[in-house]
C-alpha cells in the first residue's frame, strides 16, 4: 500500500523513478541531418568517458540520474519499484512469521527470543562482574567485540504498534511489555494496573498516590511552573515516569532515568507510554548531560543516598542544574515525623539523614525555598559571587580546578563544586539569562552569543535553523506521514548538532532525543538544552542505554561519515535495528559512498529502503536513504 502523498492530486511518488519525459525529443531528431546526429553520438561518448574518469561521483540509481543513464549503461538497480509504505498496520492480533531475507546480501538472522529485551550495556549477567560498591555494577558496562551479537532482536510474539499520544500516556499493550510484576509490587501506590491485554497507568506514584497531576499542582503552588521559565527537568529514579508524562501538558520536557534493576521494565514502560527516558544511574560517573542543562531536578522516593559520599550525588545534580534552578525532594526523609513508622525507620535515623542533606545543600550555596508537607524545594544560586566569599571560610567542597564541566561521557564524578561562569555583579545570571519558553527555541543561545562554542556564531545558528526547516519540508515530501500528527512519537536524532531537526518538528506531538556523539568535533549539547530541547551523549560504536523498540523514527545525519574507521558500519546498523520499532522509519543523510554501503546492509536486515536525491538536486555527493523496518516478531511459544 503506497504511503499518502503531500499532494493528494499528484501521481504516486517513488524516490527511484520519475515520470518519463515526453516523446518530443525523438520526433525532434527525426528531421535532423546525419551530421547533427553524429555530433550528438560523439558528445555522448565524450560525456561517458568523462563520467568514467570522474570516479569520485559514482552513478547510483537515484531518482534523477536513473532515466538519464539506463539507456546507455546497464545499471544493476537494487531498488525495488514499490513505493515505501510508512503506515503502521499491526495494531491487532497479527501472525508473526520472521521474513525471509535476500540471498544477494549478507543476512542477519533473528536472535533467540530470550534477547527480546536485551540492553547490551546494562546486561544483568555481565554487570555481576563489576563492583557492587555505590551500585557501580549497574552503570554502563558494554560487551567486548567478541561478545557483540550479529543478529536481529525480535519483538515479543503478539507485539502491536503502541497507542497514539496522548492515549499512550495511560495505556500500553501487555504484549509489548509482558511484565506484571509492578502491578503486584506497586498495587497500593496506583502506578499501574493490568486490564484485559492492556496496562493502564492511573498516574500514581509512591509519594503521589492521588496522581501525578495533583502532585504537580502542589509543586506549582510553591514555585512557578506556568510562565515558561521552567522548560527542562530531570527526574532521577523515575519509576514509570508519570511525573514527566504529566509535565508535558505544561510544556515542561523531562529527562526521566532509572537503572535497570529489580523494578523490571520501569524505563521500558515509560518509553512505551511515549515519555522521554533512558536507563541510567548516579553511581561513579557523571550522568550524560552537560552542565547547566536543567531548570528543575526531581527525586520522589528515588532512594539515592544524597547525604553520603561527601555529598557526591548532590554535587552532580548541582553540575547539571541551571543557575537559579530548583531541586525538589519528596519521600524519605522529608516529613519524617509523620511517615517514619510507614517507612519502618527510626526518627533518629531519618533526622540524621535530613540533617546531612541540609548540610550538603548549604555547602553548595543552595537556598532552601520551602518545605511543605511531603515536598521540600531548594534553589541553586544564579551566580557564585557570594559562594566564593563563603569558600574563604570553608573549603568543603572546594571549587573544581580548571576542567570541562560539559564533559560527561564515562567521566568520573568528583567531590568538588563546578564553578559557574564569571559575572560582574550579583544580579547577573551566570552564563547568560535564557528566554522563556517558547521564545527560547529560536533565541540565540547564550553559549553561542558569548562565543563559548567553538566555530558557532549567531549567524551560523540562524542559518542552521533555516536549513533544517528546508530539509524537514523536503522530508515530508518523501514521507508525508512525517507531517501527520500521531504517526511518530519517540524520535531519535543520532547526530543533532544544534538541534535544528528537532526544532523543525516542534509543532507535532512528538519528542526528539538529540544525541551529540562523544566523537563530535564540537560539543553542542549545552546549546540544545539552552533551546529548551533535551538530549544525551553517546558513542555509536556502543549500544544506547535504552530498551529495544524505543523509537518510531530515527534520523542519522552524517553518522557514518563521523564513525568511518572507528567501528563497523553493520554494528551501528544492528543497534539501530534494535532500538527501532517494527514498522519504524529511518532517514539516512550521508555521503553517496556510505549510502550505498548502508543500503546493502539494511537489505540484509530486511528493511525496505529507497535512495533519494539531495534536496538541492542530483549533483550533490550527499544523498538520502529512506527506510522502513518490516514488521516481524518472535514465534509463538511452544504450546501457546
Amino acid at each position: 500500500m503506497p504511503f499518502p502523498m503531500a499532494n493528494p492530486n499528484a501521481p504516486s511518488y517513488h524516490p527511484t523513478s520519475k515520470p518519463s519525459k515526453s516523446n518530443t525529443i525523438s520526433s525532434f531528431f527525426s528531421w535532423k541531418s546525419t551530421n547533427l546526429y553524429s555530433l550528438v553520438v560523439f558528445l555522448c561518448i565524450i560525456s561517458y568517458l568523462l563520467g568514467s574518469w570522474k570516479h569520485s561521483m559514482p552513478t547510483i540509481p537515484t531518482a534523477k540520474n536513473q532515466l538519464a543513464s539506463k539507456d546507455c549503461l546497464n545499471i544493476n538497480n537494487n531498488n525495488n519499484n514499490t513505493p515505501l509504505d510508512f503506515n503502521p498496520h499491526h495494531n491487532l492480533n497479527d501472525s508473526s512469521l520472521s521474513p525471509s531475507l535476500s540471498n544477494t546480501h549478507k543476512s542477519y538472522p533473528p536472535c533467540n527470543v530470550r534477547y527480546s529485551e536485551y540492553t547490551p550495556c546494562e546486561d544483568a549477567k555481565r554487570s555481576l562482574r563489576f563492583n557492587r560498591d555505590r551500585l557501580i555494577y549497574r552503570e554502563r558496562h558494554c560487551p567486548e567485540k567478541s561478545e557483540t551479537l550479529k543478529c536481529r532482536i525480535p519483538a515479543p510474539f503478539g507485539y502491536k504498534n503502541p497507542f497514539a499520544w496522548p492515549t499512550s500516556r495511560d495505556l500500553v499493550w501487555y504484549a509489548n511489555v509482558p511484565h506484571k510484576e509492578l502491578t503486584v509490587e506497586k498495587a497500593v501506590q496506583n502506578w499501574i494496573r493490568y486490564e484485559g491485554q492492556k496496562f493502564r497507568f492511573p498516574g500514581g506514584g509512591t509519594m503521589f498516590p492521588n496522581g501525578a497531576d495533583a502532585y504537580i499542582d502542589d509543586i506549582a503552588k510553591l514555585i512557578n511552573l506556568n510562565d515558561g521559565s521552567i522548560r527542562t527537568a530531570i527526574d532521577t529514579g523515575c519509576g514509570v515516569a508519570s511525573w514527566g508524562a504529566y509535565l508535558l501538558s505544561r510544556n515542561i520536557m523531562t529527562m526521566s532515568f532509572a537503572p535497570r534493576d529489580t523494578h523490571e521494565a520501569q524505563v521500558q514502560f515509560a518509553l512505551e507510554r511515549g515519555v522521554p527516558a533512558l536507563i541510567g544511574i548516579i553511581a561513579s560517573k557523571r550522568i550524560p548531560y552537560p552542565s547547566r542543562a536543567f531548570d528543575m531536578a526531581h527525586c520522589s522516593r528515588c532512594l539515592i543516598p544524597w547525604g553520603q559520599y561527601n555529598g557526591l550525588y548532590l554535587i552532580e545534580v548541582d553540575r547539571v542544574l541551571r543557575p537559579g534552578g530548583y531541586w525538589i525532594l519528596s519521600g524519605p526523609p522529608i516529613h519524617w515525623k509523620k511517615h517514619h513508622k510507614g517507612w519502618e525507620r527510626t526518627q533518629e535515623d531519618l533526622n540524621a539523614e535530613q540533617t546531612n542533606i541540609e548540610n550538603v545543600a548549604k555547602s553548595l550555596c543552595w537556598n532552601k525555598v520551602v518545605e511543605k508537607d511531603d515536598i521540600a524545594i531548594w534553589q541553586k544560586p544564579t551566580n557564585h559571587l557570594n559562594c566564593k566569599v563563603n569558600r574563604k571560610l570553608t573549603q568543603n567542597p572546594p571549587f573544581c580546578p580548571a576542567q570541562d564541566p560539559d564533559k560527561a561521557w564515562y567521566t568520573e564524578m568528583e567531590t568538588c563544586l563546578t564553578p559557574l561562569p564569571e559575572v560582574s555583579n550579583n544580579q547577573e545570571i551566570a552564563g547568560g539569562e535564557l528566554e522563556k519558553w517558547p521564545e527560547r527555541l529560536y533565541a540565540i543561545p547564550p553559549r553561542i552569543s558569548r562565543g563559548t562554542v567553538k566555530g558557532v556564531t549567531a549567524e551560523i545558528f540562524q542559518k542552521d535553523a533555516e536549513l533544517w526547516s528546508k530539509r524537514v519540508s523536503y522530508y515530508k515530501n518523501v514521507n508525508s506521514q512525517l507531517g501527520q500528527a500521531g504517526r511518530y512519537r519517540n524520535v531519535l536524532d543520532m547526530n543533532a548538532y544544534l538541534g535544528g531537526f528537532a526544532a523543525s518538528l516542534i509543532e507535532y506531538p512528538l519528542w526528539v532525543m538529540n544525541v551529540v556523539p562523544a566523537e563530535a568535533k564540537v560539543n553542542t549539547l549545552g546549546v540544545i538544552y539552552e533551546r529548551g530541547l533535551i538530549g544525551t551523549y553517546q558513542n555509536w560504536c556502543e549500544a544506547m542505554s535504552t530498551y529495544p523498540r524505543t523509537y518510531d523514527l530515527i534520523h542519522a545525519d552524517s553518522v557514518f561519515s563521523l564513525y568511518k574507521d572507528r567501528c563497523e558500519m553493520e554494528d551501528i546498523l544492528l543497534e539501530m535495528d534494535r532500538v527501532l520499532r517494527p514498522e519504524g522509519s529511518v532517514i539516512f543523510r550521508d555521503d553517496v559512498d556510505n549510502v550505498i554501503k548502508i543500503k546493502n546492509i539494511i537489505d540484509g536486515l530486511d528493511w525496505d529502503s529507497q535512495i533519494v536525491d539531495h534536496e538541492d538536486g542530483p549533483h550533490q555527493r550527499e544523498k538520502l536513504l529512506f527506510a522502513v523496518k518490516k514488521y516481524w516478531t518472535a514465534p509463538a511459544a511452544t504450546g501457546s
